[in-house]
């Protein structure tokens, strides 16, 4: 019998000492150990009633919390069982596939019990990893559970979206939601339908499973009380240590950012300066995380003087920033400040997601001031102008649920960071939340360091007034399309007025900022000198994509018709990262070379103090 060997109240320990706990029969499999598993509950029973009891205080106190919902999706349902009511014909029509396709599923089984080769009836999506694990195709009765699943997940959402009666966008919101809770019932997320995890409990003894308690408990302490999934080892990443390494100095802060200027890499660099303006949403340093994927320190060294933005994680103090000020003490600060240390008048600029819808506000607003020649070129990667078709995050912004926001905001002052994360972890469910749940809970193994999901979890708050602004005036009534539809300052930007040349980079399985709404800002700027590129991958992976790796590929045309499909035809593809291709666009706009620009000793060394407040 296995001696007893976990105490949750030392977990490193404990977890080394189960780790190296050998097996003690000859198949290698463990006995559970009653006294172990007593003791166990016991330390479980001990540990969950402050966690509880700090969990019930939070949702008493805090009246906002338990109301914020992230779908309002009951009217869409109502809305849904009338048009089925009304036309239960069409209901009748997927079902009857949808048994079809069962019985073809149940024939098909039988025959592989019987040890026949038999054609899946339904298949996972590429990419989809739930079902890696060898049993699922060649154990008959684990395929059945996956196909079943499958068939079944199908049934839900066509039936969903074959109703013709109802609001398109209230349509994609069930859509969505039902397939959040098709995602949640997946034969993978439970010991007794998912292989891998059977195997891992009969070897271990069920060993795993009170190794994923005490991960469970660890997530709810770290929540206080309410669940925060590790989707990473935190303590192996420190800023500054091994990621946002790229050396230099903070030259310049104010209450809403510090600028960071990089030291050169090269004895000559180019005579124009590079900013580069990520989005507030999440801190700056996805375009810094190591050395070999760091866009930051790839443009140091193809001899850019590069400053970067790093904004504020604010608090409640800040609530009354309003979007314009993002604008004036973010962006046009930042030129300020550059002008002041290299003596050049102009920039190019490159805004990051939100960070370059900015920057097509402050370049409108800079037209407007006679000053539009200070941003020399723009690139706007993953950059919605245009937020008519949105994507996925659009579902989030009808007025019902703007109300609900709204009265958070007010109460809080701020958008916790934490709203944010959980509603871009639904998104992607299936790999930010049930993978770790199956990882973490089921196996009992320890998140593996990654550092681009330690830059996920740490993410920033948004002040009131701003959010409130940029959620009501853009992605619900999508102002800034229209000729003096938003001021700033008072006045009146109009983005068709841009004449500034301009390189968009846009990723072909963007869900944040779909690649086709992003190619409608080619079209609203008034410049006649605009590249547009379009990069595989997500919204994250396809923008870092260094050289070295030589992964995925890009698209790239001479044009930019109005159709982004007719622009996706004559477009031609090639291999690896877009980075290069921006350079030589790039390298037209950014003069002739000069002696590389020392930095001077600032306020702090990069990556300064300001990305290192965290709420955690």
């Amino acid at each position: 019998m296995v001696q007893p060997h976990i105490h949750m109240t030392d977990k490193k320990s404990s977890k080394k000492q189960t780790a190296n706990q050998p097996p003690n029969d000859n198949e290698g499999r463990s006995a559970a150990d009653p006294i172990a598993m007593g003791r166990t509950l016991m330390d479980v029973y001990e540990r969950a009633g402050p966690i509880f009891e700090e969990a019930f205080k939070r949702y008493s106190d805090d009246v906002g919390d338990h109301n914020f919902d992230p779908f309002n999706i009951a009217e869409a349902y109502q809305n849904f069982m009338q048009g089925y009511l009304k036309n239960p014909e069409k209901f009748w029509e997927e079902q009857q596939d949808y048994w079809s396709k069962y019985m073809q599923l149940w024939q098909d089984s039988a025959r592989k019990m019987m040890g026949e080769e038999v054609t899946a009836t339904i298949e996972p999506d590429k990419g989809d990893r739930r079902f890696k694990d060898d049993e699922w195709q060649e154990n008959a009765v684990f395929d059945f559970l996956k196909q079943s699943y499958l068939l079944t997940s199908q049934w839900m959402e066509n039936t969903v979206r074959s109703a013709e009666d109802m609001d398109p966008h209230q349509r994609e919101k069930l859509a969505f939601a039902t397939q959040l809770f098709a995602n949640a019932l997946s034969p993978s997320n439970f010991v007794m339908t998912n292989p891998e995890v059977l195997r891992e409990t009969m070897a271990s003894g069920g060993d795993n499973l009170l190794r994923g308690l005490d991960n469970l408990l660890d997530d709810l302490e770290r929540g206080k009380g309410e669940l925060k999934i590790s989707t990473t080892d935190y303590e192996a990443f420190t800023l500054g240590e091994n990621i946002a390494t790229t050396p230099g100095r903070v030259v310049y802060q104010n209450d809403l950012m510090q600028l960071i200027q990089y030291a050169p890499s090269t004895d000559k660099v180019f005579k124009r300066p590079l900013l580069i303006v990520p989005p507030w949403i999440n801190k700056f340093y996805i375009l810094d995380l190591r050395a070999e994927n760091s866009l930051i320190k790839w443009a140091v060294d193809q001899g850019h003087t590069v400053f970067a933005v790093s904004w504020v994680n604010p608090d409640i103090r800040l609530a009354k920033k309003q979007f314009e000020d993002y604008m004036s003490e973010g962006i046009i600060a930042a030129l300020d400040d550059i002008k002041r240390i290299t003596k050049e008048p102009d920039c190019n600029v490159i805004g990051y997601c939100l960070g370059g819808t900015l920057l097509t506000n402050a370049m409108a607003y800079l037209k407007t001031q006679g000053k539009e020649s200070r941003v020399t070129s723009a690139t706007f990667l993953t950059t919605l102008i245009d937020f008519e078709e949105a994507g996925d995050l659009k579902m989030f912004m009808d007025d019902d649920q703007l109300e609900l926001m709204n009265k958070e905001l007010a109460e809080k002052g701020v958008l916790q960071a934490k709203r944010l994360q959980q509603t871009f972890s639904l998104l992607r469910s299936n790999d930010l939340i049930w993978s770790f749940v199956v990882n973490n809970y089921l196996l009992g193994k320890e998140p593996f360091p990654f550092d681009l999901l330690y830059w996920n979890d740490d993410s920033t708050n948004m002040p009131a007034a701003m959010h409130s602004f940029y959620l009501r005036k853009m992605y619900r009534d999508n102002l800034l399309t229209k000729a003096g539809g938003l001021e700033m300052h008072g006045v009146p930007i109009d983005v068709s007025t841009i004449k500034t040349p301009a390189y968009f980079l846009s990723t072909r399985e963007d869900h944040i900022a779909p690649w086709k709404a992003t190619y409608a800002g080619t079209q609203l700027l008034g410049s006649k000198d605009i590249t547009f590129t379009l990069a595989a991958s997500g919204h994250i992976a396809g923008v870092v994509n260094p050289p070295a790796k030589n992964k995925y590929c890009y698209w790239v045309a001479k044009d930019t018709p109005a159709d982004p499909d007719e622009w996706l035809e004559s477009a031609t593809e090639h291999e690896g990262s877009w980075w290069p291709h921006w350079q030589t666009w790039i390298k037209r706009y950014a003069g002739t070379k000069v002696t590389a620009r020392k930095v001077k000793k600032g306020i702090e060394a990069a990556p300064g103090s300001y990305v290192k407040v965290s709420n955690a």
